[in-house]
């Protein structure tokens, strides 16, 4: 396993901040995406936090093929309803605004729902139905994604790991959210199983012939990208075990994330041109909002809530298990155990260096370098 350094928040949120503001992002806009961006980290997230800095972000904007400078644009708005084209900017800015969005009308007209296409990365999704828990309101997101992802009997990458996200306020310390994606394990996963040394899981992965692929986390990554190789659905390869579950959940994921805003979907989606170079991802979103206060109320629906997932959770245990959580526990935990900071591995710690010295940020020095 990589040996990790741990960076305290204010000095990896400042860092993260100014290297965005040193791509060109608009120092507004760059918080909210160091926000979102290390918002993963302090859930124990790793696949969607500083691993996926320079990568998906940093290298997407050197490349072209992701403007730091987002132009929100509202193509069609309703009292309840919106749509957007985020003209390929940061995903986290275009997610942002939209549940933004979306919390008001419903905090109007008790819903809100704005669907948005030509943006991308938008980060951990579970970020934003937070945003709409924190106001007492259900919040609901998902989001396409680059194809590689197979559907039931098939062997091809068809869609994305589409997640879907839900929160929903309680009275507890942390909210019920649910933020997992449609396939057993996501690409950001595999990745950060490269960084580590770890191989990838069985099951997780079918090549052409129908067989799963194991071993090399590296390998695995590099045959979903060719195409030869591609990630299983919730459930897993066939019917089996509900593979038609987590493919049927995907596919609404990618008709929510495509169909109400004319956006691009499946192989439109795999970040190439016609002739193979490298292009903008165009991928689409939706974000729903829900006021419970044009229902019984917040404070009934927290109570109700709490009272909920606290029965399933005090619900007779399987033999050696010490608890039963509900969704959003875990990460409350995790957030409460890296108060000091956030571990990053070897590999990361390398490519913060030379985004620093690149930037020239000489300001900062790193607990590895002492």
């Amino acid at each position: 396993m990589a040996k990790t350094s741990v960076v305290d928040w204010k000095t990896i949120t400042d860092f993260v901040t100014d290297a965005f503001v040193g791509y060109g992002i608009p120092r507004e806009d760059a918080e909210i995406c160091a926000d979102i961006l290390l918002e993963a980290d302090k859930r124990g997230i790793e696949s969607h936090g500083v691993n996926r800095f320079k990568p998906i972000y940093l290298d997407r904007i050197k490349d072209g093929i992701q403007n730091p400078v987002t132009n929100f644009e509202i193509v069609k708005e309703t009292p309840t309803t919106a749509v957007i084209d985020g003209h390929d900017g940061m995903g986290q800015v275009i997610g942002y605004k939209s549940m933004r969005m979306a919390i008001d009308k419903a905090k109007e007209y008790g819903m809100g729902m704005v669907v948005v296409r030509n943006s991308c990365h938008y980060g951990i999704a579970g970020y934003y139905p937070d945003m709409a828990c924190k106001e007492g309101c259900i919040g609901i997101t998902g989001t396409n994604a680059r194809p590689s992802v197979a559907p039931t009997f098939g062997v091809e990458g068809m869609f994305g790991t589409n997640p879907l996200t839900i929160g929903i306020p309680t009275d507890e310390e942390f909210n019920f959210l649910i933020d997992c994606a449609t396939s057993i394990t996501q690409n950001g996963k595999i990745e950060y199983y490269e960084r580590i040394g770890e191989d990838v899981h069985p099951g997780t992965v079918i090549g052409q012939d129908g067989s799963p692929v194991e071993g090399d986390s590296g390998e695995a990554l590099r045959m979903i990208r060719q195409g030869t190789a591609a990630l299983t659905t919730l459930g897993g390869i066939g019917e089996a075990l509900g593979g038609y579950k987590g493919y049927g959940y995907a596919m609404a994921i990618e008709l929510l994330s495509a169909v109400l805003q004319d956006g691009n979907y499946g192989k439109m989606l795999d970040g190439k041109d016609e002739n193979g170079n490298k292009a903008p991802y165009h991928l689409g979103h939706f974000f729903i909002a829900i006021d419970t206060n044009h229902f019984l109320g917040e404070d009934l629906c927290r109570k109700k809530a709490g009272e909920i997932i606290r029965k399933v959770r005090n619900s007779k245990k399987m033999p050696g298990a010490e608890r039963i959580y509900s969704a959003g526990e875990k990460e409350y935990l995790i957030r409460l155990s890296r108060r000091d900071g956030v571990p990053i591995n070897e590999s990361v710690q390398k490519e913060i260096t030379a985004v620093r010295d690149e930037l020239g940020l000489t300001q900062y020095k790193f607990p590895w370098e002492a």
